[in-house]
């Protein structure tokens, strides 16, 4: 029995669908509402509701479970979010890898985050696994919940858990278009005009899941892995979008003045309309900053392994848009 937690989520619908697909008996976590339509009857799939921060819930939950994969996390670039982020982030993932250790599981798969390596905005020093974490004006409320939660992790490991850590760039796929990376697509169909010069590191939701499974089947133990399809420059990721479209690509350099009255708008907006803003202060601040990370560790660890062109990726997310968007 393999536990998903998150399973509700982005990235763990899809686990759970390839999971089942496969013929994994799976035990899927959800927090709000159970997911309907095909996700609802997945052969071998069990749906159980599930607090994370509830220390004998999360207990009930695991009994019986031989692997896990813990992709449960709030994502918010919110002011407001920033204190229950940091608690839920880090306690959730306490309590996971204590009754991970507790009953004996046998592996668990961590989805951590780029974010929680820490980001300098510097082009001439490229990340990798070996960062250690530190204060940088370009690290978000979100970096630090994941650091914090990895450390939790680590603490489980130098208790005896069989653990592995991977830290995803920006996971690009179909989704929630309101919400999440795949929100950008909403973006640039409206043909958001601004471009900035920053960069970060990109992947594909499925090339994501399928490390995943790889890396829990595999006999990898105590490390953490960067999976990044590349990295590229928001105005290039934009512009391809748009293209994929068919919508006009950004136009216009928007430096930090620009950035720094885009998000206080964008935030003025939410206030009035009650809509997540598309701009927050975090997001500008590192829309600016230049960070490289360096992926060979992964695909040395998969060598038969290749990662899908981020064009793909983005050509197949913008049909997925707009055949939910003619609908």
């Amino acid at each position: 029995m393999v536990l998903i937690t998150g399973a509700s989520g982005f990235l763990g619908q899809r686990l759970v669908r390839y999971l089942s697909a496969g013929g994994q008996r799976v035990r899927a976590l959800y927090y709000n509402s159970i997911p309907t339509g095909d996700l609802a009857s997945m052969p071998g799939v069990e749906w159980l509701q599930c607090d994370l921060l509830d220390v004998f819930a999360v207990a009930e939950a695991m009994e019986g479970v031989s692997h896990v994969y813990h992709c449960a996390a709030i994502v918010s670039f919110l002011p407001a979010d920033r204190e229950v982020m940091l608690h839920f982030n880090t306690e959730s993932t306490a309590n996971v890898v204590n009754q991970a250790l507790e009953q004996g599981i046998k592996k668990m798969v961590y989805v951590s985050s780029v974010a929680a390596l820490g980001r300098t905005g510097n082009e001439d020093k490229p990340i990798t696994e070996e960062e250690e974490w530190g204060e940088s004006g370009y690290n978000s409320a979100y970096g630090l919940s994941k650091y914090l939660a990895e450390t939790e992790v680590w603490r489980g490991i130098g208790e005896g858990l069989n653990a592995v850590i991977i830290n995803p760039g920006v996971i690009l796929g179909a989704g929630n278009w309101d919400r999440g990376s795949a929100q950008l697509m909403k973006v640039a169909y409206d043909e958001f005009p601004f471009y900035t010069t920053g960069s970060t590191s990109w992947v594909d939701a499925d090339d994501v899941t399928h490390i995943m499974t790889s890396l829990m089947a595999g006999s990898a133990t105590a490390e953490r892995y960067i999976v990044s399809a590349g990295n590229y420059s928001y105005r290039h990721v934009f512009t391809l979008m748009a293209g994929a479209l068919g919508r006009r690509p950004p136009r216009y350099l928007a430096g930090s003045m620009v950035t720094g009255i885009a998000w206080r708008l964008s935030m003025l907006k939410s206030a009035i309309t009650g809509a997540n803003p598309v701009i927050t202060r975090e997001t500008a601040i590192n829309a600016q900053g230049i960070s490289i990370y360096k992926n060979e560790k992964l695909l040395a660890a998969l060598p038969g392994f290749t990662y899908r062109p981020i064009e793909i990726t983005i050509k197949n997310m913008a049909q997925a848009f707009l055949d939910s968007y003619k609908k």
